[in-house]
């Protein structure tokens, strides 16, 4: 079965060309969503495994959709990456950050870095599922 990402981002040419490369892997299904006000409402839709998030947004910053998403109780299990161009490669030498139980990981990523970290995080949240 496939594992559900919804990536999160006001740029639609960057959450289509992350949608492409992701999918273009088998393993996933990947929904877009440019909108972050709309962003809860696709996740509780959707029900997806893992959440990709852009930090600086127009209408809200990605922080906000995250805390948004822990709220809610259809939600706040559904581990979060934000992949923000305020983290740079330098500020990331592994590839990710961390700050506050959150991994930041630069735009520029490499794009098996990524799928890396997406396996990490939902292995992390399945292992905490079946204790």
């Amino acid at each position: 079965m496939k594992k559900r990402i919804l990536v999160v981002d006001d740029e639609p040419e960057f959450t289509n060309l992350l949608k492409l490369s992701l999918e273009s892997h088998g393993y996933y299904e990947v929904r877009e969503e440019n909108d972050a006000e709309h962003a809860r409402a696709a996740a509780r839709e959707f029900g997806p495994d893992l959440v990709v998030l852009d930090i600086m947004m127009p209408e809200m910053e990605g922080n906000e959709v995250a805390a948004a998403l822990k709220a809610d109780p259809a939600t706040r299990d559904v581990p979060v990456i934000f992949l923000t161009a305020l983290v740079s490669r330098d500020d990331a030498p592994q590839g990710t950050c961390s700050s506050g139980g959150h991994t930041f990981l630069p735009k520029d990523i490499r794009l098996e870095k990524l799928i890396r970290c997406i396996e990490d995080k939902i292995s992390a949240r399945q292992g905490v599922a079946a204790h």
